[in-house]
Formats: C-alpha cells, sequence, structure tokens
C-alpha cells in the first residue's frame, strides 16, 4: 500500500473537521443556541482542560493498550456520540457536558496522527513527514474558505451538520488497508516499564519541550484575539477570512518543502530560527497596527508555528524510542497546545483591554526566552558533534 498517501489522507480528513470545530464552534453555540458569549467562553475554557488531561493521559496510556488503529477508531466513534449529543442540547449545562466530552476524543485524534507519523518514519515507512502534514493544512483552510459560502446561504446551523459530516468521512477512512505495524498492539511486557517520567530522562527532552511550550504557547493572543484586533485596524469585513488564512498557507509552503529544504538543519537551529520569526511577527504587529503589515506578518506563521512543530517531530523522530512516542506526543499535546495556551489567553486578554497591541507584544515574553533556550540547545549539538 502507499503509505505516503494513507497518512496524507488521514491528515486531510482529520484537519478537514478541525477546520470546522476550531475557528467556528464558539460561534455556533452563541448563534444557534442561544447563549452568552462569556458562557461559550467558560464552556471551551473547560473543554480545553478536559482536552489537557486527556491527551496527558489518556491518550498514553490506551497508546500502551491498544493498537494505533484501534485508538483512532475509539476516538472517532467517541467524537461522532459527542456530536450527536450536541444536537438535543439547548442549556449551559447540556452543552458543557456535550464539550468536555468531545474534548476527551476528539483532541487525541491530533496527537494520535502524529503519533503514527513518526512511528512510519522511524520504520522507514513514510518517507516525508511534512508531505503528509501540508494536507493537514491544506484541508483545514480549503473547509474554511467553502464553509463560509454555506453559512451565507442556509445560516450558521450548517456548522453542525457540516462537522458531523467531516468525521463521518473520517471515520470511513479506517475502512482502508491499515499499515501492519498501526494493527499490532503494543508489546505487554515492555509497554509495563515504560512511564511518562521516563521521557524527561531523555536527553535535552525536557530543554526541547520547554523551548516549544514557549513557542506554541506565543499564539495565545493571535488566536484569541486576531479576529477582533483585525476588526480594530478597520480590516475589511469580507477579507478578514483571507487575511487569517494567510497563516495557514504558510504553513501549507514550509511543510510542502520542509523536507527538502530542512532536511540538513539541526533541531537547535530549526528552534532558533523558529523563536527568531515568532519574535518579529509580534513586534510587527506591535508596531505597525495596520491591514498591510498584519497581512505581511502573517506569513511568519511558517516559522512561529510551522517550523517549531516540525522541530519538534524532528526532535522526536531522532531521540525518542517508539513506545514513548505517544507519550510525548500527549506530553506535547497538554502542555504546548493545551494549557499553556490557555494560561497566556489569561494575559493577552489582560493586556488586550489595557491596549489592543500591548497584548502581541506580550508574547515575547515567550518568545525570547524560547530563543535564548533554542541557542543554548544549539551549542550543546555542536559540542556532541565535536566531541563526535
Amino acid at each position: 500500500m502507499n503509505t505516503q498517501r494513507w497518512m496524507s489522507l488521514h491528515f486531510f480528513s482529520f484537519f478537514l473537521t478541525w477546520g470546522i470545530f476550531l475557528p467556528y464552534w464558539s460561534g455556533w453555540m452563541i448563534q444557534t443556541k442561544g447563549i452568552s458569549v462569556s458562557e461559550a467562553s467558560l464552556i471551551m475554557s473547560l473543554g480545553l482542560v478536559a482536552r489537557g488531561l486527556s491527551t496527558l493521559f489518556a491518550f498514553p496510556y490506551l497508546s500502551a493498550k491498544v493498537s494505533s488503529k484501534r485508538l483512532l477508531n475509539i476516538m472517532t466513534v467517541g467524537t461522532l456520540v459527542a456530536i450527536v449529543y450536541y444536537i438535543p442540547s439547548n442549556s449551559f449545562v447540556s452543552l458543557l457536558i456535550a464539550t468536555i466530552i468531545l474534548h476527551l476524543f476528539y483532541p487525541i485524534l491530533m496527537p494520535a496522527l502524529d503519533s503514527v507519523a513518526g512511528v512510519l518514519v522511524q520504520s522507514k515507512q513514510l518517507q516525508h513527514y511534512g508531505r503528509s502534514r501540508q494536507w493537514g493544512s491544506i484541508g483545514f483552510v480549503s473547509v474554511g474558505m467553502v464553509l463560509t459560502i454555506f453559512t451565507g446561504w442556509f445560516g450558521d446551523e450548517i456548522i453542525l451538520w457540516a462537522l458531523l459530516l467531516g468525521i463521518i468521512g473520517f471515520m470511513s477512512l479506517h475502512f482502508m488497508q491499515t499499515p501492519v505495524i498501526l494493527a499490532k498492539k503494543p508489546p505487554e511486557d515492555q509497554t509495563k516499564k515504560v512511564g511518562i517520567l521516563q521521557l524527561f530522562r531523555i536527553k535535552h527532552f525536557p530543554l526541547v519541550l520547554i523551548i516549544v511550550i514557549l513557542l506554541q504557547a506565543a499564539h495565545a493572543t493571535y488566536y484569541n484575539y486576531g479576529y477582533i484586533f483585525l476588526q480594530e485596524i478597520q480590516a475589511p469585513t469580507y477579507l478578514i477570512g483571507f487575511i487569517i488564512n494567510i497563516a495557514v498557507i504558510a504553513e501549507i509552503i514550509f511543510f510542502s518543502v520542509a523536507d527538502k529544504k530542512f532536511d540538513k538543519f539541526s533541531i537547535g537551529a530549526l528552534l532558533t530560527i523558529a523563536a527568531i520569526g515568532s519574535s518579529v511577527r509580534w513586534i510587527l504587529v506591535f508596531a505597525f497596527p495596520n491591514v498591510i503589515v498584519f497581512c505581511i506578518a502573517q506569513t511568519l506563521h511558517a516559522l512561529s508555528f510551522a517550523m517549531a512543530h516540525y522541530a519538534f517531530m524532528k526532535y522526536l523522530i531522532q531521540n525518542i524510542p517508539h513506545l514513548q512516542i505517544p507519550k510525548a506526543q500527549g506530553v506535547y499535546s497538554a502542555l504546548a497546545l493545551s494549557w499553556s495556551t490557555a494560561v497566556f489567553t489569561i494575559l493577552g486578554g489582560y493586556l488586550y483591554e489595557i491596549e489592543p497591541r500591548l497584548s502581541f507584544i506580550g508574547m515575547i515574553l515567550c518568545t525570547i526566552p524560547a530563543m535564548l533556550l533554542a541557542l543554548m540547545y544549539r551549542r550543546l549539538e555542536n559540542r556532541k558533534n565535536i566531541s563526535i
């Protein structure tokens, strides 16, 4: 079977649904279920907490008990049940329950797919991680453009049905032939010996993890307040969707060339460039609050997010043993992609109320330390190469 195509299809199909959920779900609850903005924010924040707990504990535990194929099946079915439960839910409590259930299953699919990709690269069955991952970004940006048209025709109610249809489509991929290594259950005698704390004994893992946590947390203001900031600087309403998608297009371009152009770069060099790019991005938005500069800054998403993620995956593939990849992905997803973002969302919101631009420059509290730590890690890499 063509493993590259199998991985690309799974990334594309999952991020197609993620492109519906991430930008539109809070708005869908507000517009169709009649809850307030503050209620929706509380629901999604508690969902984020559940997501962190699920990816940090449930995902690694299940990865040690069942095969990757079965894990994907379980998480997809759980996601489908949660989405169906939203249909009759109309109260704050019922929507909160549905959201927590959804976050216990749905976000696990992201580290699960990255873990699968890492295993396939390690076993030489997947040649290019970046080439497959770019299809995830393509799915994310393409559904946003299409969904905008359908919400204009049918209203926000279509968002739920689009997500439901997308998850059913992702589930249908499970009927495809699966790489043999993904259908195998982890050896029980080996998985018992592997714990999360052992990850932190792997050389430089804590340092690399801190760097990527800081780099991903630096996106908190952009993810949560980028849309309203564009309104603040008087961006044309009909262009806001396109401006936001510039970042995803830059991400697609990066992943399409990453394996070829950045294969020889050390992990420390990639993390350093990502930190510099992220710092420049938020400084530009702060210093020049206009639409043109914001668009230019959006292209730096290729460095601030995509290169940082690629660097972590490269470290994982080169340094993390096969059985510990799901645990490493769980720690990364919980700390870098969930909880750290939640913490800096609070800081960004506080600064935004003082002055919107301050919430962006405030993110260099993450990027500058990340840059210094990345330079330190690069020096350690160079010292290792000299000793060899």
